[in-house]
């Protein structure tokens, strides 16, 4: 009798479980704003990430995230040295010139399979993944589409990404 009542107690503990698990998640919006190269690689590794396992994924770069999107400029994007407590090293050393391109030379993501900013942005998008800019941050900033990477989707406001 104390097994059928611990099978009874076991299948009701079940069944609730399976009520309450959680939807497998679908999509996922990262949200881009800063340019520091640590930043952005974080965004681009979470929507490669998201692609390669099937949840459709969308990128929206705002502020200064712009940079990583704009054509001339996403492939000279730098460690951030100064004010960064994980670069152990005083802030006045971090404001040293030079210190920011030495730092993102040690980085060398190459060696760990993972390739520069537009390279990979292009493998996101070819992906699936959607590539926006920020309305508000594109005209505060005076630019245009054409300063853009071809891989942006689109120019919209936060209201259309939601």
């Amino acid at each position: 009798m104390a097994n059928a009542e611990a099978d009874q107690i076991l299948g009701r503990t079940l069944s609730r479980v399976e009520k309450t698990a959680p939807e497998p998640t679908t999509k996922v919006a990262i949200v881009v704003s800063r340019s520091s190269l640590e930043r952005v690689y974080l965004g681009l590794i979470m929507a490669n990430g998201a692609r390669m396992e099937g949840i459709n994924a969308s990128l929206f770069f705002t502020f200064f995230g712009l940079e990583t999107i704009i054509d001339k400029r996403m492939n000279n994007l730098k460690v951030a040295t100064v004010g960064n407590p994980s670069m152990h090293m005083p802030t006045l050393l971090g404001a040293l010139p030079g210190m920011s391109a030495f730092a993102t030379s040690m980085m060398e993501m190459e060696k760990i399979d993972i390739p520069p900013v537009a390279e990979f942005i292009t493998m996101i998008h070819d992906a699936g993944c959607d590539i926006y800019a920020c309305k508000a941050s594109v005209d505060m900033f005076h630019l245009k589409r054409a300063d853009f990477c071809p891989e942006l989707d689109d120019v919209i406001s936060i209201g259309r990404f939601y």
